[in-house]
């Protein structure tokens, strides 16, 4: 399951350490296999996961640490590692309501950057992340972790740029994306009018222009310093954070 084609068919996935473990369990999913290292037998929240999984009808197995860095190909594995069926939604099923924020990746590359995107929408109250063509996988080892669990938490979706602007145009929704050309600031827009996709592009080539022309508005984040871009993950989480700012507040008490 280390590799994408392994994955897909199958149609299952690794999540490791227990506390993403945990996370999965506390949202709703089930473990199809638990696999811990014999040094982690015995500890009271080991013992506890196993015991859940085993109830739901999961399979629990106990292995050496070798074995486990081989079944997860790191030197340094954790020594808990959960099995799980992937989820994905149909777009047909996304039907955002008033109040909500999607965000929509054109073919994002670097698992690191889409798995800080999952945990970023999903802190931010976001409703889920909708992939456009090739991207990579979201239930990747290395993305799994870099969501710290917000992958089991928010829905993903796949799809095509085709399928995508067939969705657009029916949805009632507002598509912001992020461009160079015709862009105004990106503090702009209303986001409270309309339920709103942000569109964002890949991290080399930004986004196509099919889907740019396509979009309602195109904004930019301006800068000022040497640099000029972002990281596609922090761009992401700014246009996050800006878009869900009159529904977000700290709490008083």
């Amino acid at each position: 399951l280390s590799q994408k084609k392994n994955r897909e068919s199958s149609g299952h996935f690794m999540a490791e350490g227990l506390k993403l473990v945990i996370d999965a369990l506390d949202t709703g999913w089930h473990i199809d296999t638990l696999i811990y290292a014999k040094t982690a037998k015995g500890k009271p929240l080991v013992d506890k996961v196993a015991a859940r999984t085993v109830a739901s009808g999961g399979l629990v197995l106990e292995v050496t640490e070798k074995i486990l860095a081989s079944i997860t190909h790191r030197d340094n594995p954790q020594s808990v590692v959960g099995i799980f069926q992937a989820r994905w939604m149909p777009l047909a099923q996304v039907k955002p309501k008033a109040g909500e924020t999607w965000v929509a990746l054109d073919r994002v590359r670097d698992p690191g950057n889409l798995g800080t995107i999952i945990r970023t929408a999903d802190a931010a109250g976001a409703s889920g992340v909708i992939l456009i063509g090739e991207t990579t996988d979201p239930f990747a080892l290395e993305t799994v972790r870099a969501t710290m669990g917000s992958v089991f938490a928010i829905p993903v979706v796949r799809t095509s740029p085709a399928d995508f602007l067939k969705w657009q145009r029916g949805a009632g929704v507002a598509v912001v994306a992020t461009h160079l050309k015709g862009a105004v600031d990106y503090r702009k827009p209303d986001f409270a009018a309309k339920p709103v996709v942000i569109l964002m592009g890949n991290e080399q080539a930004g986004l196509p222009d099919e889907l740019a022309e396509a979009a309602d508005i195109r904004v930019r984040i301006p800068q000022q310093g040497r640099a000029d871009s972002l990281n596609l993950a922090v761009a992401t989480g700014i246009m996050l954070f800006e878009a869900r700012r009159h529904l977000l507040t700290l709490d008083d008490h």
